[in-house]
């Protein structure tokens, strides 16, 4: 399980990036770069990092199913994932 800290810190970040997401897409349409730079660096989606839904965990994340390896191979060896089998030959 990832910190606590970590978890609120990311979820501060996904508020902001909501709260600027109008704003940053107006300053780019008029290319005003200073005026990108004037808003907070946690504004920046870039900045957003994919986490496991269940564990928090930041790192071995796999996009298609929102969870870390690890996370993945325990709910797939339950067959709690549809459609994801064991290999075998």
């Amino acid at each position: 399980m990832a910190k606590k800290s970590m978890l609120a810190r990311d979820v501060k970040r996904d508020k902001m990036i909501e709260k600027y997401a109008d704003r940053r897409a107006e300053l780019k349409a008029a290319g005003d770069l200073e005026g990108l730079a004037m808003l907070p660096k946690n504004s920046s989606p870039s900045r957003q990092k994919n986490r496991c839904a269940e564990t928090g965990r930041p790192r071995g994340y796999m996009r298609q199913f929102g969870l870390s390896r690890i996370a993945f191979r325990e709910h797939a060896s339950r067959g709690e994932i549809p459609g994801v089998t064991k290999s075998s030959w």
